[in-house]
C-alpha cells in the first residue's frame, strides 16, 4: 500500500517560512505529478501548487512569488517553501501525487494532512 507521509507544519509568526515535505513509499514504479493542497476552517480544499514529473510548476495566484514547489525525483518527495507567510495561509496542507505502484495501476494519493498555523 503506496503511503505519502508529510513532515514540516507547525507555528510561525506572520513573515516567516516554513518548509513542508511530502515523501512517497512502499512499491512504487512511477510517480507523475504530485502537489499541495490545503483547506482552511469551513473553506473548501483549495490547489496550492503542483509539479510535474519534468519539472514544469504551477501555482495559486495568491502565493505566487512566496511559495515555491520542487521535487526529489530519486526521494520520490515533494517539497513546499513557504516564505512570507501570511495569516491566511493558516489551513490544513494536503499533499498528493499520482503513482503507478507494485499494488495498483494509476491512482492519486494523498498524505495525512500537516497544519500550518500563522499566528502572532
Amino acid at each position: 500500500q503506496v503511503q505519502l507521509v508529510e513532515s514540516g507544519g507547525g507555528l510561525v509568526q506572520p513573515g516567516g517560512s516554513l518548509r513542508l515535505s511530502c515523501a512517497a513509499s512502499r512499491n512504487i514504479f512511477s510517480i507523475n505529478a504530485m502537489g499541495w493542497y490545503r483547506q482552511a476552517p469551513r473553506e473548501q480544499r483549495e490547489l496550492v501548487a503542483a509539479i510535474t514529473k519534468g519539472g514544469s510548476t504551477n501555482y495559486a495566484d495568491s502565493v505566487k512569488g512566496r511559495f515555491t514547489i520542487s521535487r526529489d525525483n530519486a526521494k520520490n518527495t515533494v517539497y513546499l517553501q513557504m516564505n512570507s507567510l501570511k495569516p491566511e495561509d493558516t489551513a490544513v496542507y494536503y499533499c498528493n501525487a499520482d503513482i503507478y505502484s507494485m499494488t495498483a495501476d494509476w491512482q492519486r494519493y494523498w498524505g495525512q494532512g500537516t497544519q500550518v498555523t500563522v499566528s502572532s
